[in-house]
Formats: structure tokens, sequence, C-alpha cells
């Protein structure tokens, strides 16, 4: 009898979500510019030339950069945060990290490294997938917590077990790809009342549509974990800069794990961010843009497909309901030559729904609604 392992039964990736897009490309091929994407939340506007300046001008490419991050980024994250959502956070309480989605990928293993007896990622059941495959590539159990019937997640819809064996809950509000915006009051008051540490995914809280910005930070910091992204804010996603911040322990525990593995935000794109942070007349004309762009967008698709297409309370996605996502995406492609998602990536919960990225320059635009024949 063989003694060799079963390497069948390894870990084998399965294709990346947006892969499942690829037979619709060749569709657009009869247009006249191609392909539009809206499939994906790219920003197309340039950012500040200040950025730009700044990130030629650091003089630091010589020198390995902290991890956890400059204390000039450090302190710009925690000045930007007090002027969009009046709270006070210490600057050593603020971390660095690559952009926000190589953080929510790696977070489960060093929980896991924390807390080895506990087993479980929870999140959102319509969301971003990275949430899912984060805990996958850790070993846990990935649990979807059901979404209301405005796209936020319902904590009531936990069970007893789950929470008894989670690792860490994760939100996301404004949600990727709902709109929806979350009670982080109540997601703080569960995360407490449970013993489950609470990270909040708010990388869309600067084109939050109804009412303030908002973060969990606001409801104090005891448990709870902001997650921040300069990708969607400034358009910099080419940059791969963002800041996880809040309780202090956590903060502590991550930057120095995180520092063993030599995970660090180059230092030109950091001294960029500072610049960025700084400025936040640039992000004013930035809501003023994606505003318009979804409420153009909304009437465009609505007179072409006869659906009601509300705007999101958040982000910059549209999110709405059509007999079927597939056979939906496929006629787009094939009458407009653009590109959306159905909902069904974004969890089973998802499915039915389309989400339309409408991060296109307002020409752009203009042209799906040539390619539709609508005014």
């Amino acid at each position: 009898m063989s003694t060799a392992p079963d390497r069948s039964a390894g870990f084998v990736p399965p294709p990346y979500p947006y892969e499942r897009l690829d037979s619709f490309k060749p569709l657009a091929a009869p247009f006249e510019g191609g392909l539009i994407d809206l499939s994906i939340g790219t920003p197309c506007d340039p950012p500040p030339a200040s950025v730009i300046a700044a990130l030629a001008a650091s003089n630091s490419e010589r020198g390995y950069p902290p991890s956890i991050g400059s204390a000039g980024l450090r302190e710009a994250f925690a000045s930007w945060m007090q002027r969009r959502f009046d709270v006070v956070i210490a600057p050593v309480d603020i971390a660095a990290c690559i952009g926000t989605k190589e953080f929510v990928g790696t977070l489960p293993q060093w929980m896991k490294l924390r807390s080895p007896w506990l087993d479980t990622v929870l999140y959102p059941a319509v969301a971003y997938p990275t949430y899912e495959m984060g805990a996958t590539l850790a070993g846990c159990r990935a649990v979807a917590v059901p979404c209301n019937d405005r796209g936020g997640i319902d904590l009531n819809a936990i069970s007893e077990d789950d929470a008894k064996r989670a690792l860490l809950l994760w939100v996301n509000s404004p949600s990727n790809p709902t709109g929806a915006i979350d009670d982080l009051g109540a997601a703080a008051v569960w995360g407490r009342s449970h013993g489950v540490p609470v990270f909040s995914d708010e990388c869309y809280a600067e084109f939050t549509w109804d009412g303030p910005a908002q973060t969990i930070l606001q409801h104090g910091t005891d448990g709870v974990i902001a997650v921040h992204s300069l990708s969607k804010r400034s358009n910099l996603a080419g940059l791969r800069v963002g800041a996880y911040a809040g309780d202090h322990e956590l903060v502590h525990y991550l930057s120095e794990v995180r520092k063993h593995v030599g995970m660090m935000v180059p230092g030109p794109a950091q001294a960029a961010a500072v610049a960025a942070l700084n400025d936040d007349d640039h992000v004013v004309v930035q809501r003023k843009l994606y505003r318009h762009r979804l409420e153009r967008m909304a009437n465009i698709l609505s007179q072409w497909s006869g659906i009601d297409i509300s705007l999101p309370d958040g982000g910059f996605y549209l999110w709405f309901k059509v007999d079927d996502a597939w056979a939906f995406t496929e006629r787009l492609a094939r009458e407009a030559g653009t590109l959306v998602s159905p909902g069904d990536l974004y969890g089973e919960q998802g499915s039915g729904f389309i989400r339309v990225a409408v991060v296109q320059s307002d020409a752009t635009i203009e042209r799906v609604a040539q390619r539709l024949h609508v005014s």
C-alpha cells in the first residue's frame, strides 16, 4: 500500500471572481472605443497635483519605511479623522497598511495566531469577496451574516454558537456593493457584549450621501478598529495606502505582527498620502463628480431597462434588482459594449442584483447613453 501523501487534498485557489466576466468582454469589439468597464471600482480622475509633487520629492526611496507608518502619515490620518468625524485618535493608535485589501485578506491569519481556540470570521452576506477569502486562507470558518432589506448587516441573525467561535466581525459602511449605511454603534455594542473584535471597513466614508460621514470610532475605541483607504477618497488606488485605527492593544498587536512580515507602505507613497490627507478640497470636488455621475447613470439605465434605479446611501455603486442578473449583464455588453457585475459575485444573497461601478468620466458615461440610444 502506498504511503505517499494525498496531494489532491491541498488548497486550490478558486478563480478570481471578476474573471467570470471575461466572456462578455469580446461583445464590446464592434463598438468604437471598445469596452466601457463599469464592473470594477477603479477611479478615473487624477489625484491632486500636490500629491504627485509630494510623491516625486519625498527623497525616501533609498531607506526602508517604518511598517507602522511614518510619524507624519499617522499624524495626518489623526488630523483627518478629527476633521471628518470629530473623533480624537492618538497617532500611536493608528498604523499603515498597503491599501486595505491586503489588510482584509490577511487579518484572519494574525487574529487566529492571537486566539487559536477561535475559528470563525463573521462578515456581511453581501460583500466584497475578500472578507470570505481572508477567512479561507487562514483556515477559518467564513460565516456570512444575512443582510437586511436595506443591504446592511443583520446583527440579530448571528447565532450564539457563531458568536462564541468568532475571531472577529467585519462590517462595511457604506457597503460595497449595496451602498447601505450600517448602524456602527450597534455593531460596536454587539462586539463588546460578545467579546468579539469588530473591524469596520470605511473606505467609502467620504462618499456618504445620506447624512454625515460616520466611523465606528465615534462609539469609542474599545474592541473596535476602523479601516480606511486613500484609493477611493483621493484616486490613489495605484499607490496602495491605507490605515487602521482604534483599540490600542489591537493596533499594537497587528502592527508588531505585520512588522515581522515586512508589510511596508513605500516611503514615497507615504509622503504622497500625507499631502492627500491634508487636502480636503479635492474631496469636495470628487463628491460632486460622483454624485452627478450616479444620478446620470441611474437615469440612463432606468430609461433603457425600465427599472426604477435608486441612488445609494453611500459609495459610488448603483445596486438594483433584476429578473436575471447574468442575462442583464450579457444584454448590456451586447447592446452597449458596457460591462457590469452580477450581484452573486458578492455572495449568494446578492443573486438577482446588479452592481454598476460609476467610476468612468462624464464623457464615457455619455457614450453609454449614445450606445443605448437614450437621452
